[in-house]
Parts: C-alpha cells; sequence; structure tokens
C-alpha cells in the first residue's frame, strides 16, 4: 500500500517541482515591460474619461446635461499639437536626442518603484485563464511581512494586494487588480483613501508587436480635508490605436465638467498623442 501511495504521488510531486515560479514570472514581467515601454510610445490612442459620484447607498448621482467642447477650446488643442509637431520637425539632432534622454530618465524614475515589487510583496500561483484567447498565469499578490519601503513611493505596498494576469507567451501584465487594506494618506492628511477601495488595470494586444492599455476602473471611498467623504466609481477607455504621424490631430471632444467636489459626472474624449521620438 506504502509502494502504491508513493508512486501515485510521484505526478504531483513533478508537477510541484516543473510549476513556475511566480516571483520569477513577476520579476521577468517588469523587466520586458520597459522594451514594450518603448515601443508604446509611438502610438496615439483615444482615451475617454467618465466619473460617476456615488450618493451614501452607493448609487450613482444624477448627471448634468453633456455639452460640446467650445469651437475655440478645441481649435486652441489644436494649435498647440499643431506647434509641438512643428518644433519636433525643426529639432537639431543633439537637441532631439538630450530631450529623448530627459523624457526616458523620467520614465526610469516612475518605474523605480516597480523594481520593488518582487521583495514588497509574497506571490502565489493561483492558475491558469484565458483571457482575450490568450493563456495568462493568474498569481495573488499580498503584503510581505517585515518588508522596509526603500522609496517613498513604496510606503504604499504593505497597505495594497492584488492579483495578476500575466501573459504566458510575452510576460506582460494583461490585467491587475489592486485593493487597499488600510487608509492610505497622500498629501499628510489632505486626501486620505479609505479601505476596500479597488483599482483594475487591463491591457490588449496592439499590431502584434505591443500591448497598450484597454481599460482601467476605479472605485473609491475618500476623505478631503478631513470634511465629509466623497464615493466615485472611474472608467477610463482607451481604443482607436494608431502610430504616431506628422499629420495626427485632435478629435471633436464632448467634455463634462465638475465645477464642485460633490458634482456627479465628468467625462471626456480625446485623441493623446504620446511623446514623439
Amino acid at each position: 500500500m506504502r509502494v502504491l501511495a508513493l508512486c501515485a504521488s510521484i505526478p504531483c510531486l513533478l508537477a510541484a517541482q516543473n510549476a513556475p515560479d511566480a516571483r520569477e514570472i513577476v520579476r521577468r514581467s517588469i523587466e520586458l515591460d520597459q522594451k514594450n515601454e518603448a515601443i508604446a510610445r509611438n502610438y496615439t490612442f483615444l482615451e475617454r474619461n467618465e466619473t460617476r459620484m456615488l450618493d451614501r447607498s452607493g448609487k450613482p448621482k444624477k448627471p448634468p446635461e453633456s455639452r460640446p467642447l467650445p469651437p475655440q477650446e478645441e481649435r486652441k488643442e489644436q494649435e498647440k499639437l499643431r506647434r509641438s509637431i512643428d518644433e519636433r520637425s525643426k529639432e537639431a539632432p543633439a537637441e532631439r536626442q538630450r530631450r529623448i534622454a530627459e523624457w526616458d530618465h523620467k520614465q526610469q524614475r516612475q518605474r523605480e518603484p516597480l523594481k520593488e515589487l518582487p521583495d514588497a510583496f509574497d506571490f502565489r500561483l493561483a492558475g491558469e485563464e484565458m483571457l482575450n484567447g490568450r493563456d495568462a498565469y493568474v498569481i495573488a499578490a499580498t503584503p510581505k511581512p517585515g518588508y522596509k519601503p526603500k522609496l517613498a513611493a513604496d510606503a504604499y505596498f504593505p497597505k495594497l494586494k492584488g492579483k495578476l494576469w500575466i501573459d504566458k507567451r510575452d510576460n506582460e501584465w494583461v490585467k491587475a487588480e489592486i485593493e487597499t487594506l488600510d487608509t492610505i494618506a497622500f498629501g499628510g492628511i489632505l486626501v486620505r483613501l479609505a479601505s476596500g477601495s479597488r483599482v483594475t488595470f487591463e491591457e490588449t494586444r496592439v499590431n502584434d508587436e505591443v500591448w497598450l492599455p484597454k481599460r482601467i476602473s476605479v472605485s473609491l471611498s475618500a476623505r478631503l480635508m478631513l470634511v465629509a467623504g466623497t464615493r466615485a466609481e472611474i472608467e477610463i477607455a482607451f481604443s482607436n490605436f494608431r502610430k504616431f504621424q506628422a499629420d495626427s490631430r485632435l478629435v471633436p471632444q464632448t467634455q463634462y465638467r465638475i465645477p464642485k467636489l460633490d458634482a456627479s459626472y465628468q467625462g471626456t474624449a480625446s485623441a493623446v498623442p504620446p511623446t514623439v521620438s
């Protein structure tokens, strides 16, 4: 019976030994994302933002009537884009290299917190799923006990948990869900984000060469300046991905303004050009 039990357990033991390491998958995805970022800067896209303010019961407040962006403001934005393209076309090689180097340095600084993820969280392979026709690892992330943040931005990591979907073929993040485990304060006590706030981030494969943002969904409860709390849902959708060209232009916009904190709705739709390299 012992021999039979041992034989029966061998496939399970072999599977455990051959299972991919969740921490290594995450570390590898962070390394490869820098290459993806370099390609992504060559794309423009349509971005649409929508903010719904919620009442105490969690139901959306009645949104105000929308109105088109005034033609004068649209012309102003078109002119800003035209000037930017014109300036880029007249750049001397040295100026261009200096601008790109400054932009790269800024991007590297923004990416620094990502490098801390493998040390800040315990990762566990929770299974595999298919998203948009592609196989992905599902990895659960919980704060690592005793982790000491090295950067100011890392200080929030012990108050977060999440789940990652990482494409098995490209090692890119297909989807990420993040939830706050405790209150997070920004700017001292100016803004306090309540426990249970959630962020969902999704990406899509474009032109079989790059991963670009598809959707960002935020559900939050916050308190500003210690006044009454605010609850909101934010949806940001990205579409119409195109490689950047000199004749890129802004599309007509519809804009919904929120003059006060307790207003109920805001949304914008515009084409967003990347940094031209």
